[in-house]
């Protein structure tokens, strides 16, 4: 285990990847600050560019990697200062971030969201390193119809724990599946839904895909709202950003316990920071508040989701590297981009491409001890970016999208499908669906028909493969009482409570 990290520090310290990291953190930061920008459009936006730049694979996934870690610190800004959430997963950071910004204490909180980041993410990181050369070990044993089992487990986690409407969840993990059978089948040679036009042959690219459905739909979301003056995007007085030792310690059993559980919770797939952060914060409320100051400023209500959202980050890589089962809706874009290099996660990936694997465990640690020495001292200076108007961001997003997939493909045809899907997904946003289930079916459609031609191919067609082996039988069973407890449970508790409490209900 050792050995293998010290190789991934040998990859991830080399001038190219250690400069990379750092501009990872950088630009993932900028990222996160900008409210609805957050780790999806960054990593979408740069992925193409990486690409065509000619990276290595393990230098473009530190790079994107960085940024995935550096938005989810960036995302805090806005929350504490603005009351705006700069994605899903810092939602919960708001609740008591800005009543302590509105109480003049800006800058500590700044200060303090770094730190149980930072903490946070590093418990993570050290239960990636080893958890997931383990957990390696195991997948080996997994055939066709186990990763099939797999598949169908983490459609049933992600459904469950994944946005408000668990329907709506799963109807955007479908429409994800349809849009990754688009092409020829590889297995029949059939055309399917290709509506006879050439360019679609060979399906649905991940670049144009991803960049249409989060950056072009975002753009959209911009521009309807670019006439909306923002009163609140006064940047209150941040006063001292370092936050005391005292601060830090009194909140230290909030960081600990919300690190640990940020990493549980991350491992599991079709969770994400916005459930970590959720969790975190009802858990850390019932354990700590007895004076019922969570909400109006308590800091332990401001570290809490902080330390979670990172260490879920973190966690996320774990079943995405040694599965190939993306842990969030980031990673299901990391693991595309992957598979642009021809790379397919799994427990493989540890002995075939080491230094992908390796580099990029090393290059969270330094990628962490980084965004928190840019964090402290240059808060002020990323808070600046909260002022950037409209006028200015939605353009250079548009040219960046644009240049990238252009850049990959050198035809309008892929401009103009990346319109249509920017479109679907704005569409999709204002009726209430998340994307990142939509991306995860896309990535995960094509890999689970694959997995189940396999299993068949294996057993001349007999079904029963399916759920033959104990490890396949117990995920059937798994997601199976994911999908019935939520609709049981209630009906349980109510059936227990006394006849007169349900009547009076």
């Amino acid at each position: 285990m050792f050995d293998f990290l010290i190789e991934g520090f040998g990859v991830a310290l080399s001038p190219l990847n250690l400069g990379l990291a750092f501009l990872g953190a950088l630009l993932g930061t900028l990222f996160g600050a900008l409210p609805g920008i957050g780790p999806i459009n960054g990593i979408a936006i740069l992925m193409p560019l990486a690409y065509t730049l000619g990276l290595p694979a393990e230098s473009a996934l530190i790079l994107l990697a960085g940024i995935y870690t550096g938005a989810e610190y960036g995302g805090r800004m806005s929350s504490i200062l603005l009351n705006v959430p700069g994605d899903a997963g810092a939602v919960m950071t708001t609740l008591d971030g800005h009543p302590l910004a509105k109480k003049g204490l800006a800058g500590p909180a700044l200060g303090l969201s770094a730190v149980s980041s930072f903490v946070g993410a590093t418990i993570a990181i050290i239960g990636l390193t080893l958890f997931a050369p383990l957990l390696a070990e195991v997948a080996v044993m997994f055939g066709p119809a186990e990763f099939f089992a797999l598949m169908v487990f983490a459609f049933a986690s992600m459904s469950v724990m994944m946005g408000k409407d668990p329907v709506k969840t799963a109807i955007g993990a479908v429409l994800g599946v349809l849009i990754a059978t688009v092409g020829v089948d590889s297995g029949t040679g059939v055309m399917r839904y290709t509506f006879g036009m050439a360019e679609l042959y060979d399906g649905v690219d991940f670049v144009v895909m991803i960049i249409g459905l989060f950056a072009i739909s975002e753009i959209l979301l911009m521009l309807e709202h670019a006439n909306r003056r923002d009163a609140d995007t006064e940047i209150p007085p941040l006063g001292r950003v370092f936050v005391s030792l005292k601060e830090v310690l009194y909140c230290k059993g909030a960081i600990g316990r919300s690190g640990l559980l940020g990493f549980i919770i991350g491992v599991l797939p079709g969770t994400g920071a916005s459930v970590a952060g959720a969790v975190s914060y009802t858990t850390e409320k019932r354990l700590s508040d007895k004076e019922g100051t969570f909400g109006n400023g308590d800091m332990r209500g401001l570290a809490a989701p902080e330390a979670a959202n990172n260490a879920s980050a973190a966690g996320s890589f774990v079943p995405m590297l040694t599965l190939g089962i993306p842990g969030s809706g980031t990673t299901a874009v990391l693991l595309g981009a992957l598979m642009l290099y021809n790379i397919t996660p799994g427990p493989m990936m540890f002995t075939e491409r080491p230094e992908v694997a390796g580099g990029l465990i090393a290059s969270l640690y330094i990628g962490n001890i980084v965004l928190l020495a840019l964090n402290l001292p240059l808060a002020g200076v990323f808070a600046r970016v909260l002022t950037i108007p409209r006028w200015v961001l939605v353009p250079a997003i548009a040219i960046l999208a644009f240049v990238g997939v252009y850049q990959l493909h050198s035809d309008l045809t892929a401009i103009y499908l990346m319109l249509i899907i920017g479109v679907f997904g704005y569409l999709l946003r204002k009726l209430g669906f998340s994307l990142a289930p939509v991306i995860l079916g896309y990535v995960l459609g094509g890999l689970m028909e694959q997995n189940l031609r396999r299993a068949l191919s294996i057993s001349d067609g007999d079904v029963g493969i399916l759920w033959q082996s104990g490890i396949s039988l117990g995920l059937w069973l798994a997601a199976a009482a994911l999908l019935i407890l939520p609709w049981l449970l209630p009906k349980l508790l109510a059936g227990n409570a006394p006849r007169e409490d349900v009547e009076d209900g």
